[in-house]
């Protein structure tokens, strides 16, 4: 049981960490939007704009990123209510312990993600 505690103290820790994350990457992108500095009716350069536009864009990629990662947190979580957590979802077997002090909430072992990743980049 305190096993258990550790672990959801770790995903709490890892969840508030995102939740900060996310919160001062929105921050930036609506200051980009609202005082968009490229404007060229302000008298801002074209290139600005553009450059605003493209960490507008990658801000908000990481964004998703970052909610992606929330959904596995509370996936993690559940895991851990019910038992499962720690075992690979695709296969069964135990998650390398190093594999969830570095990423606390892997669904995966490491062969799995991999092969995984592999099928994501081939289609």
């Amino acid at each position: 049981m305190r096993e258990t505690g550790k672990r959801r103290e770790v995903l709490e820790q890892e969840r508030s960490r995102l939740l900060d994350l996310k919160e001062s990457l929105t921050e930036t992108t609506e200051d980009v939007e609202r005082d968009p500095t490229g404007d060229p009716s302000a008298g801002g350069h074209v290139a600005d704009a553009g450059s605003d536009m493209f960490e507008r864009s990658r801000d908000l990629s990481i964004v998703q990123d970052i909610d992606e990662l929330l959904v596995d947190i509370e996936h993690a979580k559940a895991r851990l209510t019910n038992g499962s957590y720690g075992t690979c979802e695709a296969c069964g077997r135990p998650i390398d312990p190093e594999r969830l002090a570095a990423r606390p909430a892997a669904r995966f072992c490491i062969e799995d993600q991999q092969g995984a990743e592999r099928e994501v980049h081939l289609r």
